[in-house]
C-alpha cells in the first residue's frame, strides 16, 4: 500500500455504535475503525500507510517517544500484534478543517483497559495519523523482565543507609527457598532451591533495601546483547524498540523502567557496563574478588564480578559506600581506606579502543572531553584483539567446566546464540587455555601501570543499543567491537563505572552511551565520586 493509495473502506461494524462515535465526521470514523482492525490484524503494511510519512510523525508509549515514520515502523514490526480488544468510547474535537484529536478508550478480552490518543490529518491520500500515544492496560508484571516479583518479595531491614530503595536481583543468585534460574527453564526445573542467601544479597537487605524481584539473565549469562529465546528480550528503558545490553539484561530494564532502584548483577566481560550503557543507567564493576560471590552461580571465576546498576549516581554511591565498608558487608574486607582515598586527575584515553567506536560516538566523547575541560593523555594498551582473543579461552573453558555437564544432559535447552558459544568453549583444549593464561598476565601488568597514577576513560561501548529488528550479523559484529572495548578491564580486574554522559544520534533518535572510568584496584568508591564529580562539572558546564 503507497501512500497515495486509498485506505480501503470500513466495513459495518457494530463497534460504531459505541458512545462518541456519532461525533466523529464519517470518513474519519471510517479511517479510524479501519486502523482498528489493522491493529487486531497485525497488519503491518496497512499500520504503515496510516502513520503520516516524514520524520515529524510520533508515536509514544510506557516504553518511550518515538519520531519519524522510519523508527515508529521498525518498532512495530518487532512488538507483534495486540490482543483481542473492543472500542468502549470515543472523544472528538476538531482542531481544524483537516485536523482531529481523537482519544478512545479500549477494553481488552483478557481483561483490563487502555488509552489510545491520536491526532489525525488529512491529506490527498486521506486521513493518516501525525502523531498517537497509547496507555496499555496494565500488566500484572512483564516476563521479559521478572522471573517473580513481589511488593517486595523480601522486606529488608526497617533502618539503615539504604532503607526505601528496592532491588532487581539477576537470576544467577542464591536466594533462600528460590531456585536459581539462569535464564533458562530447563535449568530452573532441574536443580533444587537454595538453602542460603547470597552473601551479595544479605549485604543489601541488611542495609534496609528489599527485594523487589528476581530478575531476568540472558543464558547462563552468556551473552552481552540481552535477549533471551525463552523468555522474551526485556525492554530498553531509555530507546524503544533497542536491544537492553546483557548479560543483566533484566535487572537493568528493571531499573530503567522504574520497577527497581538497584539492579544486583554480575559483570564478566561487560554485562553490567554494557546495558548500563545502552539504557542511560549508572553501572559499576567492582574489583575483582571484592564483593563475595558465594551463593553465585558462576559463568568463568577468574572473571565474575558482582556490582550493581542504579538510575542516578547519589544511588549507586549509597550501595557502594555500604557494601564495600567493613560495616556493610560480612564478608568484604575494609576496603574504605583506599577507596576512599581521591584518585589522580590524570586521565588518560586507550588510542585502540577509539579505533573501535563509531563515529557519532567519538564526536560526542571528544566534545565530553572539551566540556570537562581536564587535562588528558592519549595512551596505548596494546592491541584490543589480544585481550579479547585470551580471554575468550580463559572464559570459554571455565565456562564449559562449570555448565558443559548439565549441557551434555540437556543438548537443545539453550537457544542458538548461546549454543553456539558453549560449542566453542567445549573445543578449547587444556593446551589452549594455558597458553591463553599466559597472555592474559602481560596485559593484565599493562593495565594495572596505566591506572597505577591515571583514570582510564572512555566510551563504554562503540555506540548506542543495537536495535531488535537489526539483523543478526550487525548484532554480532556490535557484541565483537563491544568486548573488545570491556575485556582490557575484566583481564585486569580493576573496578570500572559506566556513567550516562554521552547522547548520540541514532535510528529511532537521540540514544545514550555511557563514558567508561576504571582505577586501580581497591579504588571503588573514589570511582563513583569522580565520576560523579565529572558528572557534576557537564551539568554545570
Amino acid at each position: 500500500m503507497t501512500e497515495t493509495e486509498p485506505m480501503p473502506d470500513a466495513e459495518p461494524d457494530a463497534r460504531a455504535s459505541f458512545p462518541g462515535a456519532e461525533t466523529v465526521p464519517g470518513d474519519l470514523l471510517d479511517a479510524f475503525l479501519a486502523y482498528e482492525r489493522a491493529i487486531l490484524a497485525n497488519d503491518l503494511d496497512a499500520l504503515d500507510a496510516f502513520f503520516a510519512p516524514g520524520d515529524g510523525t510520533m508515536r509514544g508509549d510506557d516504553a518511550g517517544l518515538l519520531v519519524g515514520h522510519d523508527a515508529i515502523s521498525a518498532f512495530r514490526s518487532l512488538r507483534g500484534g495486540v490482543g483481542p480488544r473492543v472500542i468502549e468510547r470515543v472523544e472528538h474535537r476538531p482542531l481544524s478543517d483537516d485536523a482531529a484529536l481523537l482519544v478512545s478508550v479500549s477494553r481488552f478480552a483478557a481483561g483490563g483497559r487502555g488509552l489510545q490518543t491520536q491526532v489525525w490529518t488529512r491529506s490527498a491520500a486521506g486521513w493518516r495519523i501525525m502523531a498517537a500515544h497509547v496507555s496499555p492496560r496494565p500488566k500484572a508484571f512483564d516476563r521479559a523482565i521478572w522471573r517473580t516479583v513481589g511488593d517486595p518479595l523480601f522486606q529488608g531491614a526497617w533502618e539503615g543507609p539504604l532503607e526505601g530503595l528496592t532491588v532487581a536481583v539477576k537470576d544467577l543468585f542464591a536466594i533462600k527457598g528460590y531456585r536459581i534460574g539462569a535464564g533458562n527453564p530447563a535449568y530452573l526445573e532441574s536443580v533444587p532451591p537454595e538453602t542460603r542467601t547470597a552473601a551479595a544479597v544479605s549485604d543489601l537487605l541488611r542495609g534496609g533495601a528489599s527485594l523487589r524481584g528476581i530478575a531476568r539473565t540472558d543464558e547462563f549469562a552468556y551473552s552481552v546483547a540481552g535477549d533471551n529465546a525463552h523468555y522474551g528480550t526485556p525492554p530498553n528503558g531509555a530507546v524503544p524498540g533497542a536491544l537492553p545490553g546483557g548479560s543483566s539484561s533484566g535487572p537493568a530494564s528493571a531499573v530503567a523502567t522504574g520497577q527497581a532502584d538497584i539492579g544486583l548483577a554480575t559483570d564478566t566481560a561487560g554485562s553490567i557496563r554494557v546495558p548500563a550503557s545502552y539504557q542511560g543507567l549508572w553501572g559499576l564493576r567492582t574489583t575483582h574478588g571484592l564483593v563475595p560471590r558465594q551463593g553465585l552461580l558462576p559463568l568463568a571465576q577468574s572473571f565474575d564480578t558482582v556490582g550493581w546498576l542504579a538510575r542516578d549516581g547519589g544511588t549507586l554511591q549509597r550501595v557502594a559506600e555500604w557494601c564495600l565498608s567493613y560495616d556493610g558487608s560480612a564478608s568484604t574486607e575494609n576496603v574504605y581506606g583506599e577507596s576512599d582515598s581521591e584518585l589522580p586527575r590524570r586521565l588518560v584515553v586507550p588510542r585502540e579502543a577509539m579505533d573501535v567506536v563509531e563515529s557519532h560516538t567519538r564526536v560526542a566523547f571528544e566534545a565530553l572531553l572539551d566540556r570537562l575541560g581536564l587535562a588528558f593523555e592519549t595512551v596505548s594498551i596494546g592491541d584490543l584483539g589480544d585481550y579479547h582473543d585470551a580471554f575468550r579461552a580463559v572464559q570459554g573453558a571455565e565456562a564449559w567446566r562449570n555448565n558443559g555437564e548439565w549441557l551434555t544432559a540437556h543438548p537443545d535447552a539453550t537457544g542458538g546464540g548461546v549454543a553456539q558459544r558453549f560449542r566453542d568453549a567445549a573445543a578449547i583444549t587444556a593446551e589452549q587455555e594455558r597458553a591463553a593464561r599466559d597472555r592474559l598476565a602481560p596485559l593484565k601488568e599493562r593495565i594495572d601501570a596505566v591506572v597505577a597514577d591515571a583514570v582510564l576513560i572512555l566510551p563504554t561501548v562503540p555506540g548506542p543499543a543495537p536495535m531488535r529488528t537489526a539483523d543478526r550479523a550487525r548484532v554480532d559484529a556490535v557484541r565483537t567491537a563491544t568486548l573488545r572495548m570491556t575485556t582490557p578491564v575484566a583481564v585486569a580486574g580493576v573496578p570500572a563505572i559506566s556513567a550516562p554522559l554521552l547522547t548520540v544520534a541514532a535510528r529511532s533518535g537521540p540514544a545514550p552511551v555511557g563514558v567508561c572510568l576504571a582505577s586501580r584496584a581497591g579504588t571503588d568508591i573514589a570511582l563513583v565520586r569522580l565520576a560523579r564529580e565529572l558528572a557534576s562539572v557537564l551539568e554545570n558546564a
